[in-house]
C-alpha cells in the first residue's frame, strides 16, 4: 500500500510541475492510456507466472 501512496504523491508532484511550467501533461488519453498500462502489467505478470518457468 505504501508503494501506491508514494506513486500517487509522485504523480501529483509531476502533474503540478508540468501545469506550473504550462507544459502538456506527460500522460496518454485517459481510458486508452489506463488500459495500455493495465495491459503491460498483465503481460508482465503472465510472463512471470507461465512463460518464465518454462525456461528455468
Amino acid at each position: 500500500m505504501q508503494e501506491v501512496i508514494l506513486a500517487l504523491i509522485a504523480g501529483l508532484v509531476v502533474g503540478l510541475i508540468f501545469a506550473f511550467l504550462k507544459l502538456p501533461l506527460p500522460a496518454p488519453p485517459v481510458l486508452s492510456g489506463i488500459m495500455g498500462i493495465v495491459g503491460v502489467y498483465m503481460g508482465g505478470m503472465l510472463y512471470q507466472q507461465y512463460i518464465a518457468p518454462l525456461f528455468s
